[in-house]
């Protein structure tokens, strides 16, 4: 049923399913039309999170699916995020949300009807795009988006119920993307960025996702200021055991610079480092009492 492409760091380059992060977005879209018929997630002046959210992935998943179709030019994806922030803005200004950000060090910063219009399409729009660009290697993009999705679960215990059963069944296709057995695709990513940038508006935990996603921001950084300044991609060398680069111009290859590494290894590396930030975000947005 799915195409089969070469993974490309395994000996003999065997083919394995790809886009298999469509199975993600039809169950989530079910699971969260179940969870608003059964009413347990109450609706505001008609305005529904688990229908807001249910927009948000389909069309994560849909700008996948035309990625994976049509190989899209990085100008178009870094900007169609913002279509699906429509909803969210509806759904912020409805439900009242705070339009405020708390930074550590940094303080409270109000940004009004500002951050209808301007914060919550940046959100989108940087999310989503930083989740698709952190990936090449089995587990990354199943396994470090599953990070920071159970930390901001952990933080919205009253939405803990939208995000349950699609966060079981991704942990299930990282398991198994993990082992090299099927690839999410360009459909995974982008449904599985949209849903994290989206929870977290829904959610309103603006803070803690900004801090968990600092590695996410520092490898898409890193990539483009090497296109923009000096014309090149990242690149990684498979020898048939490990994984090494000659240069730092993404995470990865930053990792493995001059240091042969298996994809396990740097699996672990990336993986502990999303553990770290996410748990940064929990502490400092958990009340002090609680330790």
């Amino acid at each position: 049923m799915f195409p089969k492409v070469p993974d490309q760091h395994k000996i003999g380059k065997p083919l394995v399913p790809n886009g298999l992060g469509v199975i993600y977005v039809l169950f989530t879209t079910v699971y969260l039309f179940l969870i608003y018929f059964s009413g347990i997630a109450q609706a505001s002046n008609g305005v529904s999170a688990p229908l807001t959210l249910v927009v948000c992935v389909l069309f994560g998943g849909f700008m996948g699916l035309l990625d994976d179709w049509m190989d899209l030019k990085w100008r178009y994806k870094a900007f169609m995020p913002l279509i699906a922030a429509l909803p969210l803005v509806y759904l912020a200004r409805e439900y009242a949300l705070r339009t405020s950000i708390s930074l550590p060090l940094i303080g409270v910063i109000e940004f009004s009807e500002y951050y209808y219009f301007l914060i919550i399409p940046l959100i989108v729009m940087i999310v989503t795009n930083t989740v698709n660009q952190l990936g090449g290697l089995n587990g990354l993009e199943t396994v470090c988006p599953a990070i920071i999705l159970i930390g901001l679960m952990a933080l919205s215990q009253s939405y803990l119920i939208l995000m349950l059963g699609p966060l079981i069944l991704w942990l299930a296709l990282a398991a198994l993307n993990i082992r090299g057995k099927v690839f999410v695709g360009n459909t995974g990513s982008f449904a599985i960025g949209m849903t994290i940038a989206s929870f977290a508006v829904i959610t309103d935990l603006k803070s803690s996702l900004l801090i968990s996603i600092l590695p996410y921001i520092f490898n898409s950084a890193l990539i483009l200021l090497t296109i923009f300044f000096i014309r090149e991609r990242a690149k990684i060398t498979f020898d048939g055991k490990k994984l090494v680069s000659d240069h730092r111009r993404s995470l990865v290859t930053l990792i493995t610079y001059h240091r042969p590494l298996t994809e396990r290894q740097v699996l672990a590396i990336i993986s502990l480092l999303m553990v770290i930030f996410t748990t940064i975000a929990l502490l400092i947005e958990l009340p002090w009492p609680f330790f």
